[in-house]
């Protein structure tokens, strides 16, 4: 079935798994490049990759307005029922939970990770998701690590479609590691991520879609946000 990724900027997407809609690391009211308000998310799960502000800063109000299921890891699930969150599923790196339309494992990410009050927030972490028969890395905030040749491995048969990758360096991977990125995981296609919010990570994404096109692996494909893609 069609599987849709919606990047509403920063480091927010939607997924239509055909089964339901996942969200993952909610920031849209704050977020200068978001492409709608928070208020108008229409989500079944939301995933989170790390307790950052910029990932967690519309998670709380969403949750509660939703009922969708939060799935995210130990600490960060704590602090939400302090928020008043009632819908938890707590993970921990390695983990593989039942989510609409597939499933979700909680892969490795190199970052640090706190919430905005200062909360210890745990390991950060990626998403490997298989929904809606396919394959989609979403890496989260990280830096290059050897693991994702792992990630990438295909699994009966079967590789990745889609890798998303931050591209904005200071905080993340830049582009030249994102590439590299590319070349371990092999997917079919990559979307760069995680870039252009604010001045300190303002990155040539077309270069680097250039660049990966170049390089012989895959696809790279530059959304602006609000845009859709079809799988």
């Amino acid at each position: 079935m069609p599987v849709t990724l919606t990047w509403t900027g920063h480091a927010t997407w939607l997924i239509d798994t055909g089964a339901g809609v996942l969200l993952i690391d909610p920031f849209f009211d704050e977020c200068p490049t978001a492409s709608m308000k928070a208020g108008d998310v229409v989500c079944d799960a939301i995933l989170v990759t790390h307790g950052h502000f910029d990932h967690v800063a519309d998670l709380a109000a969403i949750a509660k307005r939703t009922g969708a299921k939060v799935f995210c890891n130990w600490e960060i699930g704590q602090w939400l029922g302090g928020q008043g969150v009632a819908s938890v599923q707590p993970m921990n790196l390695g983990g593989t939970a039942p989510v609409p339309g597939g499933t979700a494992k909680m892969e490795l990410a190199w970052h640090s990770s706190s919430l905005p009050d200062g909360t210890y927030a745990g390991n950060p972490c990626g998403w490997l998701l298989d929904v809606g028969g396919k394959r989609i890395y979403v890496a989260g905030d990280t830096a290059l690590f050897s693991d994702m040749e792992r990630i990438g491995r295909p699994r009966d048969g079967r590789g990745l479609d889609v890798v998303i990758l931050p591209i904005g360096d200071l905080f993340t991977m830049g582009p030249d590691d994102a590439r590299e990125a590319v070349r371990l995981l092999k997917p079919r296609l990559a979307l760069p991520s995680h870039y252009g919010t604010w001045p300190p990570i303002e990155q040539d994404a077309e270069a680097w879609a250039r660049g990966v096109a170049t390089d012989g692996v895959a696809t790279a494909k530059v959304l602006m946000p609000g845009d859709t893609i079809t799988l």
